[in-house]
Parts: C-alpha cells; sequence; structure tokens
C-alpha cells in the first residue's frame, strides 16, 4: 500500500445493515475497514450489496443500522453533502454543453472558491489525468477513455478524503478498459489516495486492488489482497468467482501435525498431494486448482490421474485443453509449445502449490 496523502481518511463499516422496505436486505451485517491511501474493490455478481456499500459511503443511501466512520468522522447520518467524498459514476455523467474545463471547474465553482484558485485547480486535475491542453474541448469531442479522464479529474479537484468508482470501466472497450484502469492506479498511488472501487470484473479487481472485498448475498464472503485471493479462496463461491477454478472431490487420507502447520495428503482419484489441512480433518473435502496449474504429462507418468484430451485450443500466448478424468473434466492452461492433441490418452499431476482445501 502506498503512502497516504495529505487528505486521505479511512473508511470503517461496523455491522452495517440496509434493508429496503420490510424485507429486502441489501446488505447485511457488514464491517470492513480502508485503510487510508489504499485502493480497495467491492467484486461479487450482480444483486450481491456492492454497489448499495459504495452508496452508502457517499451518503446516497443511509443503513438501516450500524456505523458508518470516515476517518475520525462518525458519517452514519450525514447526508452526501456533508461527506468529503467523490464519485466517478459509470456514465461519466459530464454536461455536453460545457467545455471540458468547465466541467471539471464545476463543483470547485459549486464550492465558491476564488476564480483564479478554481482555474488554477481545474487545469492541475486536467494534467493530473493526462489531458492538459484539452480544457476547450466538449466532451463529444473527446473518446470514451478521455471522458472518463474527465470525470476522474473533476473528482480530483475536490481533494476528497475518499474517491469512489462505480464501475468506472464498463462503458469501454477491452483495450481501452486496460489503459484506463492503469492510469487509475497510477493516480491514486501517485497522489496517496483513499479509494474505494467497485466492479463485477475479476481481472479488473485483480490489476488494481491492494485488497478486495469479495460479496455474495449481501455479505463478505472473503477479504484479501489479489494474491491471497487468487492462491487460497476459503470456499467454492471465492475460487470459482476468482478466475476460473476446477472444482473437486477429494479424500483427506492423513494429517501430520508439526509445531506450526498442519499439512493434509489428499487424494484425487489415484492422484496424492500434500497441502496445508487449515482446519480440515480426514474425510471427505472439495478442492479447488486453477487451469494454469495442472500438468498434463505422458500417459503412465507414475502419480498422476489419467486422463483424455476432449479439445485443444491454440489461444496465441498459450493452450487451452478440455480434459476428461475420473474426478471430473478440467480445464487446463498450458505453455503455447504444448502439443497434446485431441484424443490422446495423457497424465494429469497438479503443481506443487496449486491444489487449495475449501471449507464447506
Amino acid at each position: 500500500m502506498t503512502q497516504a496523502g495529505t487528505n486521505a481518511a479511512s473508511v470503517q463499516f461496523n455491522n452495517v445493515t440496509k434493508v429496503y422496505g420490510k424485507d429486502v436486505t441489501a446488505v447485511d451485517n457488514v464491517s470492513l475497514h480502508v485503510q487510508a491511501g489504499e485502493l480497495v474493490t467491492l467484486l461479487g455478481p450482480s444483486g450481491c450489496g456492492k454497489t448499495t456499500t459504495l452508496r452508502m459511503i457517499a451518503g446516497l443511501e443511509m443503513a438501516t443500522s450500524g456505523q458508518i466512520m470516515i476517518g475520525d468522522t462518525d458519517v452514519t447520518k450525514l447526508p452526501a453533502t456533508d461527506r468529503d467524498v467523490s464519485m466517478v459514476f459509470q456514465s461519466y455523467a459530464l454536461f455536453p454543453h460545457m467545455s471540458v474545463i468547465d466541467n471539471v471547474s464545476y463543483g470547485l465553482r459549486m464550492n465558491n472558491l476564488k476564480k483564479g484558485e478554481v482555474h488554477e485547480r481545474a487545469n492541475r486535475g486536467l494534467d493530473l489525468v493526462g489531458l492538459a491542453g484539452y480544457g476547450n474541448r466538449l466532451p463529444n469531442e473527446l473518446s470514451g477513455g478521455q471522458q472518463q479522464r474527465v470525470a476522474v479529474a473533476r473528482a480530483l479537484v475536490l481533494e476528497p478524503q475518499v474517491l469512489l468508482f462505480d464501475e468506472p470501466l464498463s462503458n469501454l472497450d477491452a483495450k481501452l478498459r486496460r489503459q484506463v484502469r492503469e492510469d487509475i492506479r497510477d493516480i491514486q498511488t501517485n497522489l496517496g489516495l483513499t479509494v474505494v472501487y467497485v466492479t463485477h470484473d475479476q481481472e479488473e479487481a485483480l490489476a488494481v486492488s491492494d485488497r478486495i472485498i469479495v460479496m455474495n448475498n449481501a455479505t463478505i464472503a472473503q477479504i484479501g489482497t489479489p494474491r491471497e485471493l487468487y492462491d487460497a479462496p476459503k470456499d467454492e463461491f471465492v475460487a470459482d468467482f476468482i478466475g476460473e477454478a476446477n472444482l473437486l472431490d477429494g479424500q483427506i487420507e492423513s494429517l501430520n501435525v508439526s509445531s506450526d502447520t498442519t499439512i493434509a495428503t489428499v487424494a484425487v482419484d489415484n492422484l496424492r498431494f500434500q497441502v496445508p489441512a487449515g482446519d480440515k480433518s480426514e474425510g471427505a473435502v472439495r478442492v479447488a486448482i486453477r487451469p494454469g496449474r495442472i500438468r498434463i504429462v505422458p500417459a503412465n507418468t507414475p502419480n498422476t490421474m489419467a486422463g483424455t484430451i476432449l479439445k485443444a485450443t491454440y489461444a496465441g500466448s498459450h493452450m487451452e485443453f478440455k480434459v476428461t478424468t475420473p474426478a471430473g473434466e478440467l480445464f487446463v492452461v498450458a505453455d503455447v509449445e504444448s502439443e497434446f492433441a485431441k484424443g490422446e490418452s495423457v497424465g494429469v499431476a497438479f503443481a506443487e502449490k496449486g491444489p487449495v482445501l475449501l471449507s464447506a
């Protein structure tokens, strides 16, 4: 995490619930802490509660119960106008009849700042997002990525304690999404901003975040760094939602307990491997393994599971295989030089740090 900027503040939810009407719970008893200067992404499927959580930080929705803190201030009952928060929307929300500089200046003018300061801060904001010299253009003279950067500049110049992003890249094509997410991450890092970022795109979340809060059914499923969530998902939902995962039935045959850890010997069909056991005991267990951590080897290689290539797809930078095995059908990503062909009998093995044991 980068060093927090001057105005950056933490965000804390203490047992926050949001109920619509009598019985629609959008956010259910959520507690979280975003540190000052940190970029945290709320990630999850549609309807999981991530956007409602973001809107409660902004003050656009009021919590039904619980407490929301921004820095040392309890903002639970404060309206949006009394919170030092700026929000960047999916739709950009630029005024089409105003020039770029007037769009960026709008919030500053509403705060009754002096004309000279407004002009200086607006131009500095455009410079930060790489749009110096674009001030006199109209929004329709800009690309989608440039319009989104104008929206970011408009939020930045207010120097908020917390900057919120609501699906900011969903209107952009794939190449622009990659560029703009890099721009956002660079700006956040350079300025030490506190950012809460909402997306349903797993790749986007992995690319921009210090930490990710995975939400499901109005609650938090897991919180961790991108690598922690990818390498050690705690349950099937997180394993399947963060990237792709093969989910298999296995059997813990034995546990080897030492002073600092417990190692499980696990069997999936006739393939055996050892992994940290966590809180698991002997018996049936679910195993997750990423497509890139499965090894396809020649048939009859010792300690492998028998398989047959159902499909082999050349994907430019890598090969993708669909392999049928006694444990189920596997999706495998392999080196582009892999030359196994459809219909070929193979052995299947797991990388040493590949399999993860999941909670029920």
